[in-house]
């Protein structure tokens, strides 16, 4: 077992890990819903929800080790686990200045290692089914999607969605697969965004993941933001349920690049440029 101050360090470690590679898990709105116990089908709170999010599993369903043996099923060769936090109290006995016994409560803090269904065989699938969404496309999003001439292949092979700037290609988890269309949509817009990137379109030097730099990338995922805001508003999507999160995650990059000042013009001109190359219309240079 870990220390109370280790666990902080994994927890926290893995969280920026997460961020640097993209994923934002307080953005994630999949119909599966939030993480949940695979045997209590309890939901998972907390800093173990915004783990188990991160993990991008289509399936909400985590179990142990020993709960997945015990169902008769095993761990897919080659998976690893995911790890959740508890805390257990605990009441320690101490002697004050007069000699007198004392008791204080407290807590500490330990974690321990979960699989998500899918990393299972084995076990019943009808304990652990999960039931899609049924959205109709939005007809003036997918307008814009169909639109974009020379676009990338845009694929649903896996629950995450992101850009393969040496691949040039988009992943997608399907639509039924997000609690609501916009959401779907709006993810999909930043996607394109960063696509627009690429060096056969207005080539803004994106490679691997995205740009290359820990300042460079902060400013590409920027333009993607709000390149996605760009199109959600152009195809009509003015309820989106990302607002108030894309906002927070747009304020998080210019705080983070605060001594730049001319970062948020910069990337709203760049975001214009790559909305207007999806749409069609004349770049401006």
């Amino acid at each position: 077992m870990s220390s109370s101050f280790s666990v902080y360090d994994i927890i926290t470690d893995q969280i920026i890990k997460k961020l640097e590679s993209g994923c934002i898990p307080w953005r994630k709105a999949y119909a599966g819903g939030f993480p949940q116990n695979g045997i209590s089908k309890k939901d998972y709170r907390g800093i173990n929800s915004i783990m188990l999010l991160c993990e991008s599993r289509s399936n909400p369903y985590w179990l142990t080790f020993k709960q997945i043996n015990e169902m008769g099923g095993h761990v897919k060769k080659g998976e690893h686990a995911s790890k959740v936090i508890f805390v257990k109290p605990v009441k320690n006995i101490s002697e004050n200045e007069a000699g007198e016994l004392e008791e204080s409560r407290g807590a500490i803090m330990r974690y321990y290692n979960v699989f998500n269904f899918d990393q299972t065989e084995g076990l019943p699938a009808e304990k652990f089914s999960v039931e899609l969404k049924h959205h109709e496309p939005i007809p003036e999003a997918e307008a814009i999607i169909k639109g974009y001439q020379g676009a990338p292949i845009v694929q649903h092979k896996e629950q995450r969605a992101y850009y393969s700037p040496g691949q040039d290609y988009i992943n997608m988890p399907i639509l039924g697969s997000y609690d609501e269309p916009e959401f779907y949509y709006k993810t999909l817009f930043h996607e394109l965004t960063h696509s627009t990137g690429h060096t056969s379109r207005l080539d803004r030097g994106l490679t691997g993941h995205s740009a290359s730099g820990e300042e460079e990338y902060s400013k590409e995922e920027l333009v993607a933001e709000i390149g996605a805001s760009f199109l959600s508003g152009h195809c009509g999507i003015f309820n989106d349920p990302q607002l108030e999160q894309s906002a927070a995650y747009i304020n998080s990059w210019i705080k983070a690049l605060k001594n730049d000042k001319q970062m948020l013009i910069q990337a709203a001109a760049k975001a214009q440029k790559a909305a207007d190359f999806i749409l069609g219309r004349q770049v401006i240079s």
